[in-house]
């Protein structure tokens, strides 16, 4: 079986089937917790040794105005110790915007994590793994924030591209070395090993250094759509080696192509938005994910007798794939222009940086 979101793996699906003798592909809830608690994932990067940015802990007796002064110097970085699918981080140069988000934070949750502000550009890296084995799907690179030129608030993801030049190789290989394989190492020597994909967010500095913003237990949206059609290798073997610890039995190669998602929004994402609205202009058969193509993954949508509704924040993103990341760029862009729904919107940016 392999489980997609977070919510159940961190409620112990994987464990029950552990129980039953079913191959899984995710881990066990008390791995899961590397997304289900940002605390968790500190302290075992502090463990392991994993470059990652300070942080203090926050309570109800905590002072938030010397906390926040202690890092006054940046911009501040907040997360909740909860899923809060991937709203739960609030990035701020206002004092008072910090402080209500703090407290707010405490009051539903208990606790929270203020962090050390870390410059650079971030990017992603999916590693599938077991108890035998990693693999590093290539590098790509989400865009956050939900307007053009990293605008606006905070998402769960715009827009995305692979592979991500900012990862050179050199800057590969220090993710391997420092990250990667030390992590690898220390899940793998559990009672019950990490089995699944480790999505890890990175910011990467000026000079070229790793750091880990965070964890996932899952194939992050909406680097998935992007990373698994580069994957030339069956998909199902990956998936079924790796629930069975199996991993190192399978050489996975990789297609040598580009691949880019648009996301299309509601109208008011992400804080209140509109749904129950019309979508038009989609194709519903079965589309050939190949070189030269472009297909939509849906999301927040759901059918009735008026046709294709918006059912979520996040609607559906157009992908494609192609020899680079120029023509994968107007593929997706072509296709995202053939599709409408009232209010709804997109960024114009994705792959900027690289293109």
């Amino acid at each position: 079986m392999v489980v997609g979101p977070e919510a159940p793996l961190c409620d112990g699906l994987a464990d029950v089937l552990e129980k039953h003798d079913i191959p899984c592909f995710g881990p066990i809830a008390a791995l899961a917790r590397l997304e289900g608690s940002k605390l968790f994932a500190k302290q075992i990067m502090r463990k392991v040794g994993i470059p990652t940015a300070d942080f203090q802990i926050l309570d109800a007796g905590s002072d938030i105005d010397t906390a926040l002064n202690d890092y006054s110097s940046d911009p501040w970085v907040i997360k909740r110790d909860v899923l809060a699918g991937g709203k739960g981080v609030v990035v701020t140069s206002d004092f008072d915007e910090a402080r209500v988000f703090i407290a707010e934070s405490i009051a539903s949750d208990g606790k929270v994590l203020l962090e050390e502000f870390l410059p650079g550009e971030e990017a992603s890296m999916l590693v599938v793994m077991d108890g035998s084995d990693f693999v590093c799907l290539p590098p790509s690179q989400d865009h956050k924030r939900a307007y053009d030129g990293d605008n606006g608030p905070n998402t769960g993801g715009m827009g995305a591209y692979c592979p991500a030049p900012v990862v050179t190789e050199s800057v590969h290989r220090k993710v391997v070395a420092r990250i990667v394989k030390p992590m690898f190492e220390y899940l793998s020597s559990l009672s019950i090993p990490y089995r699944g994909v480790l999505y890890v967010g990175l910011m990467i500095t000026d000079s070229g250094d790793p750091n880990v913003v965070e964890f996932n237990v899952r194939f992050g949206d909406p680097e998935c759509q992007i990373t698994l059609p580069l994957i030339e290798t069956d998909l199902f073997e990956v998936l079924s080696k790796t629930s069975r610890d199996q991993l190192s039995q399978i050489d996975v190669q990789f297609h040598q192509a580009h691949a880019l998602t648009i996301v299309l929004a509601s109208e008011g994402y992400p804080s209140k938005p509109i749904k129950d609205r019309t979508i038009t202009g989609l194709e519903l058969t079965v589309p050939n994910v190949e070189m030269d193509s472009s297909w939509v993954n849906f999301a927040g949508v759901k059918l009735d007798s008026d046709g294709v509704l918006s059912s979520g924040g996040r609607v559906l993103s157009c992908s494609a794939m192609a020899d680079n990341l120029n023509s994968a760029a107007k593929l997706a862009y072509d296709l995202i222009s053939t599709i409408h729904l009232e209010g709804s919107f997109y960024r114009t940016d994705i792959g900027g940086k690289a293109l």
